[in-house]
């Protein structure tokens, strides 16, 4: 799961619980989330404020900082937050923007970790 979220988004604090959940619910199945902070306002890119969020807020996975939008120009994202799920190929294959949607995330997370455990793989 590849997040796009800054510390400073009110729509992105919303659904931090969820994407926290699914980390420790399926992290150990083979989920890896990567939470890509690219900062919105300019408060935001400071580097220290990132990390004394990360910390506040317990967050347990992978948070590059994209101050440049590199990467985020790269997936060609346009919205705080978009969650991408990507198979082991690295093809993307669900993209959910906004809040809300829960259940159908967690239902594409479950349908692309089982593909991961099915034999051809």
């Amino acid at each position: 799961m590849v997040e796009f979220w800054t510390f400073g988004c009110y729509n992105c604090r919303n659904i931090e619980p969820y994407v926290k959940e699914w980390h420790a619910k399926y992290a150990d199945q083979g989920l890896v989330v990567i939470a890509i902070h690219s900062p919105e306002f300019s408060y935001e890119r400071s580097i220290d404020s990132v990390k004394e969020y990360i910390d506040e807020h317990q967050i347990q996975y992978a948070v590059p900082i994209d101050n440049g939008f590199e990467t985020w120009r790269k997936y060609r994202n346009r919205y705080w937050p978009t969650l991408y799920l990507i198979d082991k190929q690295g093809v993307i294959q669900y993209v959910k923007i906004g809040e809300g949607g829960y259940a159908e995330t967690d239902r594409q997370i479950r349908r692309l970790l089982a593909e991961n455990d099915s034999p051809s793989s």
